[in-house]
């Protein structure tokens, strides 16, 4: 199938978001949105309607710059009891995110929002996958600090695909953790209508 590379954007730097993205098969082009998640308070909000508020600015915001184009929007977080965890502001907060995730199960959210401005289409969706970590020792949780993997990364972790040192087992989706649920993304722009140009 011919797969127009000037249909989709990414409206997201994350190396990761993109790395999935080519992975899967499609032709797109990068647009970070400009939306600053400071104006996007966290408190009183549920995890899933905060990441889906997000992801949904993060697309409005570019597909009001590219109108024509279907632009995909996303953002993670981490629901720790009910709790919502970001990316940590320092290495301080990186520990104790650190010390307090891989206590337990956590859920990790991913939003995924598709906007086309000039076909109307707006729709957004959220997928959750359960992560069971592994016990870490001290000198393990310093190493992670000092190497800075923590660093724009919700949560203070990415997880790997294979022989994670953090992670014992998840239930859901994979590619959901690591920021960008391709299985959920398909479907969504099917919904769209899209797929003869973007579906590879």
């Amino acid at each position: 199938m011919d797969i127009h590379s000037q249909a989709l954007i990414l409206a997201s730097a994350s190396p990761r978001r993109k790395q999935l993205l080519a992975e899967a098969g499609y032709k797109f082009k990068v647009v970070p949105s400009k939306v600053d998640e400071a104006f996007f308070p966290a408190e009183d909000v549920a995890p899933v309607e905060y990441a889906k508020k997000l992801a949904l600015a993060k697309a409005n915001d570019v597909a009001d710059r590219f109108p024509e184009y279907l632009v995909i929007g996303a953002d993670t977080v981490v629901d720790f009891a009910g709790r919502i965890v970001g990316k940590p502001a320092d290495a301080k907060d990186a520990e104790e995110i650190t010390r307090m995730l891989f206590s337990r199960p956590h859920k990790v959210i991913t939003a995924v929002a598709v906007v086309c401005k000039n076909r109307k289409v707006e729709i957004v969706e959220a997928d959750t996958t359960v992560v069971y970590p592994k016990s870490l020792t001290d000198s393990q949780i310093a190493g992670h600090i000092a190497a800075g993997l923590w660093r724009d990364k919700a949560g203070a972790y990415a997880i790997r695909e294979k022989d994670d040192p953090f992670v014992d087992h998840i239930d859901g989706s994979l590619t959901n953790v690591m920021g960008l649920p391709v299985e959920l993304l398909k479907r969504l722009i099917l919904s769209s209508g899209e797929s003869t140009n973007v579906i590879p």
